[in-house]
């Protein structure tokens, strides 16, 4: 099951209404990219950020391009969200790779928080049970959201000097 080892202490929404904030959303896979969407927009919502912006590509191999314009135009936070899923070719892999790859590089090339939601699922159905929909088990855009929010945060007092107590 992916959500092993999450953390017993799940972060508790903190207001983020002053944060500069993107979503990025991949349109393939439609039924499970606007579940991943709404549960980027609910965290969104939880945390208080008042505007994001949401931006959609064509798939996920866009994803990391579009995250990088993003964080050129002063985001603070950008939000990832695409499926891969596993077919007959290397395909798979290359794109896995490449957005992988390529958001991590804007988050270290920017200094920004990535939220990272993009699903590589073997199947459909691990898709469909990690987008957040009616009778899934986790929700995926809600994590990957909430994530970049509080890592967005925590990137904010360190540049301003705050000592971190590491909890």
């Amino acid at each position: 099951m992916s959500g092993e080892g999450a953390p017993k202490r799940p972060d508790r929404p903190v207001d983020c209404h002053d944060l500069r904030v993107a979503v990025v959303a991949a349109r393939w896979h439609e039924q499970v990219m606007d579940g991943l969407v709404a549960g980027a927009r609910r965290a969104l919502a939880d945390y208080h950020v008042e505007e994001p912006s949401v931006v959609r590509v064509p798939g996920s191999f866009e994803l990391p391009v579009m995250a990088g314009a993003l964080a050129r135009r002063g985001y603070e936070a950008v939000v990832a969200l695409g499926v891969v899923i596993r077919g007959g070719t290397p395909h798979f892999d290359y794109v896995c790779r490449a957005a992988t790859d390529g958001l991590s590089r804007v988050a270290l090339d920017h200094g920004i928080a990535v939220g990272f939601g993009l699903l590589t699922c073997d199947t459909d159905e691990q898709a469909l049970d990690r987008a957040g929909l009616a009778g899934s088990s986790e929700d995926k855009g809600y994590e990957a959201a909430s994530a970049a929010l509080v890592t967005a945060l925590t990137l904010r007092k360190v540049r301003r000097g705050y000592e971190m107590d590491g909890s």
